[in-house]
């Protein structure tokens, strides 16, 4: 490992010292770090911050292949795993070789325009594209197909789209499912529907969604992770596929999938989990040992 950027919130004094001190140490183990900084060729990216900081920084990465390990100053920390009080550690794991890389399926997300013919508009996301309406009393509705096959027209708030990654977030207040994140699947999930038999879906991770206005709306936006991107007009199509590359994301050797989800969204209350019955765990040793 020669070359590792380290990200940073700008507006937080605090953040900006524990950089300066991870790459001090970085310096003291003989590689070069730089602050804030995103180059084609780093061996490794550290983010300092929240899930935030890593989204705004997740296309970037996928794009140069640079592997990702986030580091929670924040608060909620589905994607930045690694407490602060683990940083050491888990940086000294990761420059010798023993970091857990996950493939977290990106998407990539183009508008296309009546007037643009086949030119498009793209960008990537690694947790959702909300079709979401700026008008409180009217519903908007969206024709969506999967591929050429026709799914349904949404009358609703507003539609997700979303990666197994992103299933804990948006995708997961508006009642869609928690999908794990090692599986490669695509979500589809209403926001607050007219109907209640409109239901969410998951498709294939090799289909293309396209989603179009089925009447006149104002005031519609598409936000890319969280982050406003387009104004959705009448003649729009909205098309939703994987990404070429996934994002390389270290993930902490020492919590289970299942255990943050319950520090996060505080299942089960103060219980921090059941051992494996000793007959299902005998059963278990005996089926690795074949």
């Amino acid at each position: 490992m020669r070359l590792v950027g380290i990200i940073t919130r700008l507006d937080s004094p605090r953040v900006q010292l524990v950089g300066s001190e991870v790459a001090a140490w970085f310096g003291s183990q003989g590689i070069e770090a730089r602050l804030d900084s995103i180059e084609p060729g780093m061996d490794l990216l550290v983010v300092l911050g929240g899930d935030g900081t890593l989204l705004h920084v997740a296309d970037q990465a996928s794009r140069h292949d640079i592997p990702v390990l986030g580091i929670n100053l924040g608060n909620l920390g589905f994607l930045t795993e690694v407490a602060e009080d683990e940083m050491y550690q888990a940086l000294g794991e990761v420059i010798a070789g023993r970091g857990i890389i996950e493939r977290r399926m990106m998407l990539k997300v183009s508008l296309v325009r009546e007037e643009m013919g086949l030119d498009q508009e793209s960008c990537f996301c690694l947790n959702e594209v909300a079709i979401v309406k700026g008008n409180v009393d009217k519903v908007i509705r969206l024709c969506s197909w999967a591929d050429e096959e026709y799914i349904t027209t949404y009358k609703a708030d507003g539609l997700i789209i979303s990666t197994p990654t992103g299933s804990t977030a948006y995708n997961l207040s508006a009642g869609g499912p928690i999908v794990h994140r090692e599986l490669h699947a695509i979500l589809v999930t209403p926001i607050c529907p007219f109907m209640l038999e409109s239901r969410p879906v998951l498709l294939a991770p090799g289909t293309r969604i396209t989603t179009h206005l089925a009447g006149p709306a104002g005031d519609v936006k598409v936000m890319v992770d969280g982050r406003f991107t387009w104004e959705m007009k009448m003649d729009d199509c909205l098309m939703v596929e994987a990404a070429a590359k996934p994002l390389q994301l270290f993930s902490s050797p020492h919590k289970g999938y299942f255990t943050i989800l319950r520090n996060k969204l505080n299942w089960g209350g103060r219980y921090s989990g059941y051992p494996l019955p000793r007959t299902a765990a005998i059963r278990i040793a005996k089926d690795r040992a074949k």
